[in-house]
C-alpha cells in the first residue's frame, strides 16, 4: 500500500506529488536481455537518455552539411544537456554502479554476464542495486537481507545508515535492525504502533505497554463483572430499575480492551545422546569441482567436540557444498572424510522444509521419529514456533514456506544427536521463532556447525569461524566480531608493511624479525582473549539480572500470598487454606533455588572481573 501497488479498503494514503518511491518486494523479480552492468545502469535512465542524445548531437555537429543556424541550435541544446548531465553526476555513473554491485557481492567478471543467467537470490540483488542507485525519497525494503551473505549484509548496513532519505524496511535480523533503524512500527492487533529507538529499545517499551494493557484489561473485566452482578441481582427490583438501566447502558458503551496473546517461551532439554569422542570430524586434502569451477582445492577441516563453528564466506564460495561433504551427503572428488568415535549427526539442509511428508499433520510430523520421552514436550515446542490450537492438525501440504521451515526446525530439535549441521536454519523464521531456536542451541551440549546470514544469531552462538573462499577453508578461534577484528587488523597490517617496504629499507627487514612477529602475535591473541572474556562477563551479568528479576517477581507473589494468609477468615476454608500454604511453600522453594543460582553467578562474575583486572594490570 505504501508503494502504491495495492489500495486500502478504506482510509487514505497521502503522498507529495513529487515523491519518488523505490520498492523491493520479497521475491518475484527477474531481469533479462541485458548485461548486469547495463541493467543496473538503468537506475540512471534520465541521465542515460541525456547521454544518448548528446551522442546523437555530436554526430550532427560533426556533419559539415549542417547549416549555421541549425548548427547553433544544436550547440545550444548540447550545452543544456551537458550541464544537466554534469549536475546529475552523469560522469560518475560507472563508478557508482561498480561500487554498489561489488558491495552487494558481485564480482568484476559478472558485470558483462547476461542477467537471466543469475539465480533468484542474485536477481533480488540486482533489483536492490538499482534501487540504491536511484536514491528515491522513500525506500521500501521487504526483507532485503534474505539473499545476502554476511559481508554483503554488512555493506548494506553501512549504506543504509548513511542514506540521506527515508527508509521503511521489514527484517528478521535483529542486529541489522539495531544498527540501521531509528524507530520500530509494530504491526499487531489490527493496528500500527510506532516506538522510537532501536529494536532493543522497542522490546523494552513494548513489554511495558503490554503490561499496562493487561492491567487495564484486568480492571475493565472486574468493573464489567461488578456491573453484571449488580444487574443480575437487582434486575427485578423496581426500586433499583433506574440504576440497573444505567449500568446496562454503560456496558453497551464500554469498548473492550484488546490484549495481545502472551508469546510462549519454550524451554526444554535436548533428547539424550551418547557423548562423542574428542575428534568429531575431519576433512583432509579435499578437492571438489563442478565442471570447470574448482570450489575446494586441498582444503582441510578439523572439528573437535564442543566446537560451535560458523561458516562464513561470500555466496557461491562453497559453504553449502562443504556442509554436504561434512554430513556425508556428498563426497569429495579427492581427499578423505573421517568421522569420530560415537558421533550421532543431524544435518539440516537449506531445502529441509521441502522434504517434509505433505500427507502428515503438523503434530504427526514431530511425533514421527521422536524419542518417547520427548512426546510430552511436542505441544510446547509447537507453540513456541507459532503452531497453536487447531494448527497442529493441519496437513503439511497446506503450510506456507515459512510455516514448513518452522516445522522442520522444530522436528530437528526433538531428535537425539551430538553433532548438528545447520545450513541457514533461520531462513523464513521471524525474530521470535529465531529466539526459540537460539535459546535451544545455546543449551545444546554437542558440537555445532552452521551457516547463517543472521548476524545476531552468529554472534550469539559461534566460538569459532570457518572462512570459505578461494578454494580453501581457514579456521579462526573466537566470535564473529573477533574474526572481523582479526581480518581488519590483518589487512591494515599488510598495507602498512607494503607502504614501509617502498619507503624504508630498515623497516623492510622488520617482518623477518621472528621475535617481533611472535610478540605481535601474542599481543593479538591476548587482545582477542580479553575481548572474548569481556563478552562472557557481559553475558554473565545479563543472566544475573534475569535471575534477580525472577526473584523479585516471585517475592511479589509471596507477599500477596502472605497477605491472604494473614486475613482473619483464612483458615475457615481448610482445603483452600491448604492449597494456599502449598503455593507459598513452592514459591519459597523457587526463590531458594534462584538465590543459589544468583550466588553462584555472582561468584563467577567476581572471579571474571578479577581476572580482567589482573590482565589489564599485567
Amino acid at each position: 500500500m505504501l508503494a502504491g501497488k495495492e489500495p486500502p479498503d478504506d482510509g487514505e494514503i497521502t503522498r507529495p506529488s513529487d515523491l519518488t518511491i523505490g520498492y523491493l518486494p520479497q521475491d518475484g523479480l527477474t531481469h533479462r536481455d541485458r548485461t548486469l552492468f547495463d541493467e543496473t545502469s538503468r537506475a540512471f535512465s534520465s541521465l542515460l537518455e541525456f547521454r544518448n542524445e548528446m551522442n546523437t548531437l555530436e554526430i550532427a555537429l560533426s556533419d559539415k552539411s549542417t547549416g549555421a543556424e541549425h548548427h547553433d541550435a544544436i550547440l545550444l541544446r548540447y550545452s543544456e544537456l551537458q550541464d544537466a548531465f554534469h549536475t546529475g553526476d552523469g560522469y560518475g555513473i560507472d563508478a557508482k554502479v561498480n561500487t554498489v554491485l561489488l558491495g552487494l557481492g558481485f564480482k568484476s567478471d559478472d558485470l558483462k554476464r547476461k542477467t537471466e543467467t543469475f539465480s533468484g537470490g542474485w536477481q533480488m540483488r540486482i533489483a536492490l542495486a538499482k534501487l540504491l542507485l536511484r536514491s528515491p525519497d522513500l525506500l521500501l525494503l521487504d526483507e532485503p537481507t534474505n539473499h545476502l551473505d554476511l559481508e554483503a549484509r554488512n555493506w548494506l548496513e553501512h549504506f543504509l545508515v548513511s542514506y540521506p532519505k527515508a527508509v521503511v524496511l521489514v527484517s528478521h535480523d535483529r542486529f541489522f535492525l539495531d544498527t540501521v533503524v531509528t524507530s520500530i512500527a509494530d504491526v499487531g492487533m489490527k493496528t500500527l504502533t510506532t516506538y522510537p529507538g532501536t529494536y532493543g529499545a522497542y522490546l523494552v517499551e513494548r513489554d511495558k505497554r503490554f503490561a499496562q494493557l493487561r492491567e487495564s484489561k484486568r480492571h475493565q473485566d472486574e468493573e464489567i463483572s461488578r456491573m453484571r452482578a449488580f444487574i443480575e441481582r437487582f434486575r427485578y427490583k423496581s426500586t433499583k430499575a433506574r440504576q440497573v438501566q444505567s449500568r446496562v447502558k454503560m456496558l453497551k458503551k464500554i469498548v473492550p480492551i484488546d490484549v495481545p496473546p502472551e508469546r510462549q517461551r519454550v524451554h526444554f532439554t535436548f533428547p539424550i545422546s551418547a557423548r562423542s569422542g574428542r575428534l568429531v570430524l575431519t576433512l583432509s586434502g579435499v578437492i571438489k569441482t563442478y565442471g570447470d569451477i574448482r570450489v575446494f582445492n586441498d582444503a582441510n577441516v578439523h572439528i573437535e567436540r564442543g566446537d560451535r563453528i560458523a561458516l562464513v564466506g561470500p555466496n557461491g564460495s562453497g559453504k553449502s557444498t562443504l556442509m554436504r561433504m561434512l554430513s556425508g551427503v556428498e563426497t569429495p572428488d579427492s581427499g578423505t572424510r573421517t568421522l569420530g568415535h560415537n558421533v550421532v549427526m543431524q544435518y539440516f539442509a537449506q531445502d529441509e522444509a521441502t522434504r517434509l511428508d505433505g500427507n502428515l499433520t503438523v503434530y504427526e510430523t514431530l511425533t514421527e521419529g521422536s524419542p518417547i520421552d520427548m512426546v510430552p514436550a511436542i505441544r510446547n515446542i509447537l507453540g513456541g514456533f507459532l503452531f497453536t490450537a487447531d494448527d497442529v492438525y493441519k496437513k503439511v501440504q497446506v503450510l506456507s514456506g515459512g510455516e514448513r521451515t518452522r516445522l522442520a526446525v522444530a522436528r530437528m530439535l526433538l531428535r537425539p544427536s551430538n553433532v548438528l549441521l545447520l545450513d541457514e536454519p533461520t531462513n523464513h523464521l521471524d525474530i521470535d521463532s529465531t529466539d526459540v531456536l537460539l535459546d535451544a542451541l545455546s543449551d545444546y551440549g554437542g558440537t555445532l556447525i552452521f551457516v547463517s546470514h543472521d548476524r545476531y544469531f552468529v554472534d550469539q552462538l559461534a566460538n569459532k569461524v570457518l572462512e570459505i573462499g578461494i578454494g580453501d577453508a581457514a579456521l579462526y578461534p573466537g566470535t564473529y566480531e573477533e574474526f572481523r577484528w582479526m581480518k581488519d587488523n590483518s589487512t591494515s597490517g599488510k598495507t602498512d608493511i607494503s607502504h614501509d617496504e617502498s619507503s624504508d629499507s630498515t623497516v623492510r627487514q622488520q617482518p623477518q624479525n621472528s621475535t617481533s612477529v611472535q610478540s605481535a602475535k601474542e599481543h593479538k591473541r591476548e587482545q582477542v582473549a580479553t575481548r572474548r572474556h569481556e563478552r562472557q562477563l557481559k553475558s554473565l551479568h545479563n543472566r544475573i539480572a534475569d535471575v534477580e528479576q525472577k526473584i523479585g517477581d516471585f517475592e511479589k507473589e509471596i507477599q500477596q500470598v502472605e497477605m491472604r494468609m494473614a486475613e482473619p477468615a483464612f483458615y475457615d476454608d481448610k482445603s483452600g487454606a491448604q492449597e494456599t500454604i502449598e503455593q507459598h511453600q513452592q514459591l519459597m522453594w523457587k526463590v531458594g533455588k534462584l538465590m543459589n543460582q544468583w550466588e553462584t553467578l555472582e561468584q563467577e562474575a567476581s572471579r571474571g572481573t578479577s581476572s580482567i583486572d589482573e590482565g589489564s594490570n599485567t
